[in-house]
């Protein structure tokens, strides 16, 4: 059975909500390995990327209360309170 992108979402939110931090480069790796190659994309940076709909249930799990640091290239809490 293939992996959905609401199973990768769940993934992410775990990872960030254990360690605080979710790089993309280690959620990129991770996706590639364990979910397969269809979940990654290069974008117009040339920077390996995560699916949309992933992006969209991720977004979805954690509800506004990550944010995407374009600049460390990871997503983090909103604040130090981790919530749920």
């Amino acid at each position: 059975m293939s992996a959905t992108p609401d199973e990768i979402a769940r993934w992410m939110f775990s990872e960030m909500k254990n360690a605080g931090v979710l790089y993309q480069t280690a959620a990129v790796e991770h996706i590639r390995a364990h979910y397969g190659e269809s979940f990654i994309y290069v974008n117009e940076n040339g920077h390996a990327s995560i699916d949309k709909e992933v992006k969209k249930s991720f977004k979805k799990l954690h509800g506004g209360k990550a944010a995407w640091d374009r600049d460390g290239f990871f997503w983090g809490w909103t604040s130090a309170i981790k919530e749920g």
